[in-house]
C-alpha cells in the first residue's frame, strides 16, 4: 500500500446498539450518572424526572475524580431504588467498572452488571475487520496504549491481531516497537474515530508508514493491527448493491 490514507466517513446511530436490558433500565432509572462518551440520544431516553449527572473522564480532564464517583453511587443507592452507572461500551473492560463493584459491594450495595458492546467489536465490525479470521488470525489481543513502556513488545510482536485502546497519542512509538520486535512493517493498520457513532471514520494505512508518517487521528480512536485489516479493506473497496447484515443470536 502507499502512503495514501483510505478514510471512510460512515453514519450510525450509538443508540441502536443498546441492549434491550440496559434500553429498559435506563427508561426505568432514578438516578443515571453517564460517561463522557455516552451520546445524548441515549440520556434522551431516561424519563424526565430521573437525575442526570455527568461523571466523564477524557484525557487530561476529569470532571469528577474517581473517588468521589464512588461516594455519589453509594449516596444515590441509599436513596433511590434504581441508580444506574452509564459507561461507553462495556462497564468491565478499561472503564473502571471493577472498581466501582468492589466499592459498592463492600458498603453492603447489590450490584448488577449489564454487558454492553465495547468499542473493540463496535469498531471491528465499522472497519469490516474480522478480529479473528480462518487461515489469517485465530485470536486477538487487546492492550491499553497509555504507557506503552509497560508492554512486552517482544511478545506482542508475535501475536496475530492486536487491538489498541487509548493509543492514539503513542500510535507512531507502538508501531516502531512492533517493527523492531518483528512484526512486518507491511502489516495493515486501521484507526477507528469515534467507533459506533454517526462521526466514525477509518484510517487505512500500513504500520511502517504509522512509524515513519503516521495519520492524522483524533481521539477516542483505537487501533487494528494485522492481517485481518485487509479483509476490510477489500469489502470496503467492493462495489456492492444490496446491505446484508450478519449477526448472532
Amino acid at each position: 500500500m502507499d502512503k495514501t490514507n483510505l478514510t471512510t466517513p460512515l453514519t450510525k446511530r450509538r443508540s441502536e446498539l443498546l441492549t434491550l436490558k440496559a434500553y429498559r433500565l435506563i427508561s426505568l432509572a432514578d438516578v443515571i450518572l453517564y460517561d463522557a462518551l455516552v451520546s445524548s440520544e441515549i440520556i434522551k431516553l431516561a424519563k424526565p424526572t430521573a437525575v442526570k449527572i455527568f461523571v466523564g473522564k477524557r484525557a487530561g480532564h476529569h470532571s469528577l475524580k474517581q473517588e468521589e464517583i464512588n461516594r455519589l453511587l453509594y449516596r444515590y443507592a441509599l436513596l433511590y431504588p434504581v441508580v444506574v452507572r452509564l459507561k461507553g461500551g462495556d462497564p468491565l473492560v478499561f472503564g473502571r467498572g471493577g472498581e466501582e463493584l468492589l466499592f459498592l459491594t463492600s458498603k453492603g450495595i447489590e450490584v448488577e452488571i449489564v454487558p454492553g458492546i465495547s468499542s473493540i467489536l463496535g469498531a471491528s465490525a465499522g472497519a469490516k475487520a474480522p478480529l479473528t479470521h480462518r487461515g489469517l488470525s485465530s485470536s486477538f489481543t487487546v492492550i491499553s496504549g497509555y504507557n506503552p513502556e509497560k508492554h512486552n513488545w517482544g511478545v506482542l510482536a508475535k501475536l496475530e491481531t492486536l487491538v489498541v485502546l487509548m493509543g492514539t497519542k503513542y500510535r507512531r512509538e507502538i508501531a516502531k516497537k512492533l517493527i523492531e520486535n518483528g512484526k512486518s512493517p507491511d502489516e495493515k493498520v486501521v484507526f477507528v474515530e469515534n467507533a459506533t457513532t454517526e462521526g466514525e471514520k477509518l484510517i487505512f494505512s500500513t504500520l511502517g508508514e504509522v512509524a515513519q508518517n503516521p495519520p492524522k487521528v483524533n481521539p477516542p480512536a483505537l487501533y487494528i493491527i494485522g492481517s485481518t485489516v485487509g479483509v476490510g479493506m477489500e469489502v470496503l473497496k467492493a462495489k456492492t448493491t444490496k446491505v446484508f447484515c450478519e449477526t448472532s443470536a
